[in-house]
């Protein structure tokens, strides 16, 4: 599948693992670590609906938003939020959301 960018420092941190707009996470490690195992599953599936078999990824349709997300890591609220096109993703952007699932 193809893989696009609309942040171009998201981009060059999970492609690169550098960043300083997002050097709070380029500095942790299990986070780049997860973070390059999903975008390697980006590349491999053919399409978005098969990320539904890889439970770890917690993927979700946003009905209201048009976009799709997966957590990035089981026990913390990261999540990597993209839009779906014919053929492939467009990765929007790293959420931080305290409030999603009732989290207060």
């Amino acid at each position: 599948m193809i893989v696009e960018f609309e942040d171009k420092d998201l981009e060059q941190l999970i492609l690169t693992g550098h960043n300083r707009k997002y050097l709070r996470y380029e500095r942790d490690k299990k986070f780049m670590q997860r973070l390059s195992v999903i975008f390697d599953l980006f590349k491999q599936v053919s399409c978005t609906e098969s990320l539904g078999n890889y439970s770890f990824l917690h993927y979700e349709k946003l009905k209201h938003l048009g976009t799709s997300s997966v957590r990035v890591l089981n026990n913390r609220k990261e999540r990597l939020i993209f839009e779906e096109f014919d053929g492939g993703i467009k990765v929007v952007m790293i959420e931080l959301n305290t409030t999603h699932y009732g989290s207060k």
